[in-house]
């Protein structure tokens, strides 16, 4: 009688070597090798493509070097000026010559310590300004992107108020009210910019304020304050410090224009817009040179800040790394 053969009982088959071929080369097929991922390539460092941008742009290169210059003046300027630059002699109205290398003015004073010291007083104001207006305009138009509402609706018709004024017209009707002092010069410039730092701000974080990165961490449960400091924020400062340099050669402007019609700084006070104002009624007798020197350097200062905007946003902007 034929019993039925349990299944644990079959003795498993026996792989049988070919001929010729000794058992222990009989290998089973090897399982897939799974290959690795070559490592994600390093991004380059901010400083390596700072580097890479100026030497690629050799005019932004030439604003750096200028920029470098003006910073040196401004902070060493009492000390690497040839004369007391308010100290008078008799070599009045003197030509540039190797004793006085932008001449003299009608006083008797050095032009060249005058427009070396002047350097500390202009890109003070000019950074004041800056910064003043960035935490005015900049935070309240990053807020008023984000939140929208009635906190969009104030920003905006505060910033079109202030467009409704020519803008250096409004700056010396608040330097005329307010008094002709460096500190109301700072706030004067800091509210005519007010409109350009809270709508470009405005726009960049209502363009963001519904990002894939902004959704998770709300989702993570951080609080709107919280991703507007840490999210938003962070994500405009690029186009902002673009802003805040192009923004620094309009102020320099705008202070030495208010020097210029007198309502900025007071002389003897060494100042680019009053150094030109004083020199401008001695262009038409032959004396150019009180008013061209300082006039030169306002025209660096502005060339360097504009050439330095644009080579700031290749720098910061994260889609032009190398």
């Amino acid at each position: 009688m034929n019993q039925a053969v349990s299944p644990e009982k079959v003795a498993p088959a026996v792989e049988i070597a070919p001929a010729g071929i000794a058992p222990a080369a009989v290998t089973t097929a090897a399982a897939p090798v799974e290959a690795k991922a070559p490592p994600p390539a390093a991004q380059p460092s901010i400083f390596h493509h700072a580097r890479y941008v100026i030497g690629e742009n050799p005019v932004t290169g030439l604003a750096f070097a200028i920029f470098l210059l003006i910073v040196v003046c401004a902070l060493f300027g009492p000390w690497i000026a040839p004369y007391d630059p308010l100290a008078s002699n008799d070599a009045t109205l003197s030509p540039p010559s190797a004793a006085h290398w932008f001449g003299t003015d009608q006083l008797g004073r050095d032009i060249l310590s005058r427009v070396i010291v002047a350097t500390r007083l202009d890109l003070g104001i000019a950074v004041a300004s800056v910064a003043l207006v960035f935490l005015l305009g900049g935070v309240s138009g990053v807020a008023a992107g984000f939140f929208g509402g009635w906190i969009d609706r104030v920003v905006g018709r505060l910033a079109d108020t202030i467009m409704a004024f020519p803008l250096f017209v409004l700056a010396m009707g608040i330097v005329a009210a307010l008094g002709n002092s460096v500190t109301n010069i700072v706030l004067a410039t800091a509210i005519i910019n007010f409109p350009l730092y809270a709508r470009v701000a405005r726009a960049e974080a209502n363009t963001r304020r519904n990002a894939g990165y902004v959704l998770a961490a709300r989702l993570s449960g951080n609080g709107e304050m919280r991703i507007l400091l840490g999210q938003i924020l962070p994500n405009v400062m690029p186009i902002m410090v673009v802003q805040m340099s192009l923004t620094m050669g309009y102020a320099i402007l705008n202070a030495a224009g208010l020097s210029f019609i007198g309502l900025g700084v007071r002389p003897p006070t060494a100042e680019w817009g009053i150094m030109v104002a004083e020199g401008a009624a001695f262009m038409v007798s032959g004396e150019w040179w009180i008013a061209f020197f300082p006039g030169l350097a306002l025209v660096l200062a502005v060339f360097c800040f504009n050439l330095l905007g644009d080579g700031l946003r290749d720098i910061v902007d994260p889609q032009r790394r190398t």
